[in-house]
């Protein structure tokens, strides 16, 4: 979907690489200047000035999760075929004395081994290319290595769902688990809604969302859930039409849905019930989409506002129904936004140092702390919401892609994705627990009773495969 740069669904699961576009990146050119500058007087080079390759399209990613110690597989994509390419970091070759030529089909893959010592964090590589000549910079992503701890301290059960899980939501009125599931790119064929017993983890009812009349073999594929307690409906988001749309709890059959292209980018969907809201994050819009849950009708959205140029593009949502507050993050702005509910508007915004593709976020209230996650540096943040300071900058595994916060245990867990783990954090930023959890866990809901339900998304290839879900209950 879109230039190696550009922010697709598989960008916004799991961040390893960013391009020269992003403009953090281009901040470090100059930084490596001078090792291009050495680079162009290498074996390889032809003169200082030879023939540019001006439609430059070649990138380079790591595959999987690095960490000090391992060994990462480097794949380049994009060049021209018989295109050298030097590797540099420092001034010096990352992958040895390999000699790196593109293949026919203008790609290479290579192995090298990350020192012991090498410091966690994102690495500026630049990508010198010669016959014809280029250069571009990507990040290499090397990641906290983690142990396991804190097992004792939980019960786990696991139970397979179906393929594509994105979500969960509880209703503790019904005393049920709603998990949604869509299958691959447009056009969607597979995606599903369950009802799921929370005790058991039994599937007690499921549906297949509608086929959209206007594209063939595709339906209203579902990705973010919420429910409506009050009303009897859960809320879901159908990010592929840009919209929303809602299902009654008690037999899956959909009450409405709403007209394409109401929530750019749809993402997630929270319900303030008390209040007779419902809240859908805009990723492609920049803005807060609103709903009114006993109308269904749309009302006001509102508007985010970056402290820079950029439009922000919100991912998560937490909603804090005693305070009226709402939190979101952006994925390309490194920031975290306050609204006010009680005003419909935008109260604050809060920088986020050290971060990069920050996409998850949770809220104690009581504590008035902020967790948000940040897949692209692998760390959570902990702010304090008085003053908007960040108080704990955690390392966490590789990809942390969500987070929540649980009022019983006074516990974050966060779903560290591409490590499969899910990692709890005490109020201090302490690492209370880090727990095996399952291939790629993607998201986590809490039944407010002490019971967290982690939703996995694994990425497979065989149709007979099923994600599962699991649940925690700390002892």
């Amino acid at each position: 979907m879109g230039s190696p740069c550009s922010l697709n669904q598989g960008a916004i699961m799991q961040i390893n690489t960013l391009c020269i576009s992003n403009k953090n990146t281009f901040k470090r050119v100059s930084q490596v200047a001078l090792a291009v500058a050495l680079a162009m007087g290498s074996a390889h080079a032809q003169g200082i000035f030879d023939q540019a390759d001006i439609d430059f399209k070649g990138n380079v990613s790591s595959m999987g999760v690095v960490t000090p110690g391992s060994e990462a597989t480097l794949q380049g994509r994009g060049f021209t075929p018989g295109q050298e390419v030097l590797l540099l970091s420092n001034g010096q070759s990352i992958v040895g004395d390999q000699k790196l030529v593109a293949d026919k089909d203008g790609e290479f893959v290579s192995k090298t081994a990350i020192p012991a010592s090498a410091s966690v964090g994102l690495h500026p590589v630049v990508i010198q290319a010669a016959k014809p000549s280029a250069a571009a910079v990507f990040d290499l992503k090397i990641s906290p290595k983690t142990e396991i701890v804190g097992t004792d301290l939980f019960t786990q059960q696991s139970a397979p769902m179906t393929r594509g899980l994105y979500q969960s939501a509880y209703s503790p009125k019904e005393n049920k688990l709603y998990v949604v599931s869509s299958v691959g790119r447009p056009p969607v064929q597979q995606s599903e809604l369950l009802k799921v017993n929370p005790e058991t983890l039994a599937i007690e009812a499921r549906i297949t969302p509608a086929a959209d009349p206007n594209r063939e073999n595709h339906v209203y594929a579902l990705y973010g859930v919420s429910v409506d307690d009050v009303n009897g409906n859960i809320w879901v988001s159908t990010t592929r039409n840009n919209s929303v749309a809602v299902y009654k709890q008690s037999d899956l059959s959909l009450v409405k849905q709403f007209d394409d292209n109401t929530v750019a980018h749809s993402r997630d969907v929270v319900v303030d019930a008390a209040n007779g809201r419902a809240y859908a994050s805009a990723f492609g819009g920049g803005e807060i989409a609103v709903f009114d849950t006993k109308t269904l009708e749309q009302l006001p959205s509102i508007e985010l506002k970056s402290k820079g140029r950029q439009a922000p593009s919100p991912m998560s949502l937490a909603l804090d129904t005693a305070n009226q507050k709402l939190y979101t993050v952006s994925i390309n702005t490194g920031e975290a936004f306050v609204v006010d509910l009680k005003e419909q508007k935008q109260e604050n915004v809060i920088t986020l140092p050290q971060t990069r593709a920050a996409s998850g976020v949770a809220v104690a209230p009581t504590e008035q702390l902020l967790w948000v996650a940040a897949q692209g540096t692998d760390n959570v943040l902990m702010i304090d919401l008085k003053n908007g300071e960040v108080v704990q900058d955690i390392k966490v595994g590789a990809g942390p892609l969500n987070i929540v916060w649980d009022d019983k245990n006074k516990l974050a867990f966060v779903a560290v994705r591409a490590n499969g783990q899910v990692t709890a954090l005490n109020a201090k930023g302490e690492v209370v627990a880090n727990l095996e959890a399952g291939r790629q866990p993607n998201h986590i809901s809490t039944d407010g009773k002490g019971n967290l339900f982690v939703v996995h998304k694994a990425a497979s290839t065989d149709k007979d495969a099923v994600d599962q879900v699991t649940r925690l209950h700390m002892k």
